[in-house]
């Protein structure tokens, strides 16, 4: 099972499955939407995803024709996008829970990526903020 939930705690949810492959997005929605160079996304079956609580607070803004991206109205985290009719939903991994083994498999809508960001760059890696 993997659970997640808001920056606030308010909204929380769980699915019933194993974790999936990753993808980091690039297109230019995902990088609005989450102020960020990519969101990392996870499509989960949505006969197995439930919201535990907070479900009344969900704000829904539809960034595309038939897709909604669903947030925290209270402080603003991203949790899903989904289109209804398909069958899974997306979760946006950066309100995941659960430690998970699942390795990012692929980057995708590289054609919108950030002029700032290239993921074939090696930078350094700090364990904690930037030193004063």
């Amino acid at each position: 099972m993997l659970e997640g939930s808001c920056l606030c705690g308010k909204v929380a949810y769980e699915v019933y499955t194993e974790a999936k492959p990753i993808a980091h997005c690039h297109c230019e929605t995902c990088r609005k939407a989450h102020g960020s160079a990519f969101a990392s996304v996870m499509a989960v079956p949505r006969d197995r995803f439930r919201w535990v609580r907070g479900e009344d607070l969900l704000g829904v803004f539809e960034s595309s024709q038939g897709k909604f991206r669903r947030f925290c109205s209270a402080c603003g985290s991203h949790i899903i996008a989904d289109r209804p009719a398909e069958p899974v939903v997306l979760l946006r991994l950066g309100c995941l829970d659960t430690r998970i083994k699942a390795k990012p498999a692929v980057h995708i809508w590289r054609s919108n990526g950030a002029s700032w960001y290239n993921p074939k760059d090696e930078i350094p890696e700090l364990p904690k903020g930037i030193p004063s």
